[in-house]
């Protein structure tokens, strides 16, 4: 039967600084979906369409939102930066605290206040764009590992990429 993890903690922090955790700020995070491209074919002398899926992903867009003002968000954003969304998850049967990471190169390029209201903190989100390197693992077994420059899609360990760069040499 497989484990049953229950998130307990979040934290987000530029990857390359000490002392810059959001953990008490952070409300929340979004580990953004994987999603693989596909070709359709339709043959006309075909009974079906087929959508065949191809070994590369659409854009991915993580996020995250703080309570109240995150000011070092400003400094480089619009920039390429490298990020850690962590987790820590608990193993329900066995109690025991699972860490989990993201790997997230790309640039904040989208920040987003919420409405305003004294009586609440206000919240600020804030989306990634021009990713180009994801790595995802939970306690440190390797998900998934995506990197556009260096041509690489790992998912589970197994490079769904290899073959292609092979045949182009």
């Amino acid at each position: 039967m497989p484990a049953l993890y229950m998130l307990t903690a979040v934290d987000v922090r530029r990857a390359e600084e000490e002392n810059s955790s959001r953990a008490t700020t952070i409300a929340k995070l979004t580990i953004p979906p994987i999603n693989f491209m596909n070709a359709s074919h339709n043959p006309g002398g075909g009974v079906m369409a087929v959508d065949f899926t191809l070994p590369r992903i659409e854009a991915l867009e993580p996020a995250f939102a703080v309570k109240g003002m995150d000011t070092d968000v400003f400094r480089g954003m619009g920039a390429k930066d490298r990020w850690i969304f962590a987790g820590a998850w608990r193993d329900k049967q066995t109690g025991v605290d699972i860490p989990g990471r993201a790997v997230i190169e790309g640039v904040i390029s989208q920040w987003e206040p919420d409405e305003s209201d004294p009586s609440d903190f206000q919240g600020c989100n804030h989306v990634f764009k021009e990713v180009t390197h994801f790595e995802l693992s939970l306690d440190s077994t390797e998900l998934y590992y995506i990197d556009f420059f260096e041509r690489v899609l790992r998912t589970n360990g197994e490079d769904l990429f290899a073959g292609v760069r092979e045949a182009l040499g």
